[in-house]
């Protein structure tokens, strides 16, 4: 007489198999969004790091802090470098008085809503900054926009880039940065 052996999965076995894929899912989408953000956002921290330098020396050797894009006309008070990019829509000098660059981002289609003004699609884009501190050479970061930043006469050693409006979730930030 031979055994008829069954083959296959219980009905309760491929619920706890689905319910397990559930929770993981559930863990996943949300950590996932963040790291989207966080990658997009990184964008526009390279492309100040790429401005750091010819603005620390055109400081230090004409007293000037300004940036003009690759495609415009430098002059002797500009530094001439890529500015915008796939989720940055420009870096500028925003105050003249101020030794500071900021990162605003654009509301292109694709960018994450984390980088937007109440996290929906087609909101303000939000802003990032890095401070160059005239006393001590340091570059600092800080997030939203430059207002709260010292005036380059007032800057004194150890100051840095201080939290503006229209901030980017903490969450979303280098750790280095505010």
């Amino acid at each position: 007489m031979m055994k008829n052996i069954q083959k296959g999965f219980t009905l309760i076995e491929l619920m706890i198999v689905v319910a397990i894929i559930g929770i993981l899912a559930a863990v996943a989408i949300p950590a996932y969004g963040d790291y989207t953000a966080r990658a997009q956002a990184a964008e526009g921290f390279t492309l100040m790091d790429g401005l750091k330098t010819p603005l620390t020396e055109l400081y230090t050797s004409n007293g000037a802090f300004a940036v003009v894009a690759t495609t415009g006309t430098a002059s002797t008070s500009n530094v001439t470098g890529i500015i915008s990019g796939k989720y940055v829509a420009n870096i500028s000098v925003p105050d003249s008085t101020k030794t500071s660059i900021q990162v605003n981002y654009s509301n292109k289609a694709g960018i994450s809503t984390r980088l937007l003004a109440g996290n929906v699609t087609g909101g303000t884009p939000l802003s990032v900054h890095m401070m160059y501190n005239v006393v001590d050479g340091s570059w600092s970061c800080n997030n939203g926009d430059v207002t709260k930043d010292k005036a380059a006469s007032s800057v004194s050693a150890g100051d840095v880039a201080a939290a503006g409006g229209n901030t980017i979730p903490a969450s979303i930030l280098p750790k280095s940065c505010g």
